[in-house]
């Protein structure tokens, strides 16, 4: 399973979203900036997690984007299933055996449990447990 610059940058956007502890919305154009991406590219991206009901958007000046529901009520799963379609592990093959297949479904199920069970909340935790020094 590979997944494409879609899903990466669709995790960050929604990352960055879930940051926004005072829920306030967040322009592509700063998410862009934070991250060195291409504003275009996550442009293309912001609607299907709009129409997957995932993101609202918020004219105005101070507008952007912001979450629907809270990030501990959205999956890692449900972003990469919106934003890749469905999860495959390798291409169907009548050539391969069913010792092979059995193998693939089991790491299929491993990676959408690991998916399905990692929170929005929990990736945008992550990174700012790092460590601190203080002198």
């Amino acid at each position: 399973m590979k997944i494409s610059t879609k899903g990466r940058y669709g995790l960050t956007i929604m990352i960055a979203l879930a940051r926004e502890t005072d829920n306030k919305p967040l322009s592509l154009k700063k998410i862009a900036a934070r991250h060195e991406l291409p504003e275009h590219y996550l442009e293309q991206l912001i609607g299907p997690l709009r129409n997957g009901g995932l993101v609202k958007s918020v004219r105005g000046a101070y507008g952007g984007y912001q979450l629907v529901k809270p990030a501990e009520e959205i999956t890692a799963g449900e972003i990469i299933r919106l934003l890749e379609g469905p999860l495959t592990i390798v291409e169907d093959s009548e050539a391969d055996d069913a010792v092979k297949r059995k193998l693939w479904d089991k790491i299929k199920v491993a990676i959408e449990t690991v998916l399905d069970e990692t929170t929005l909340a929990d990736l945008a935790e992550e990174d700012t447990n790092g460590y601190m020094f203080y002198i």
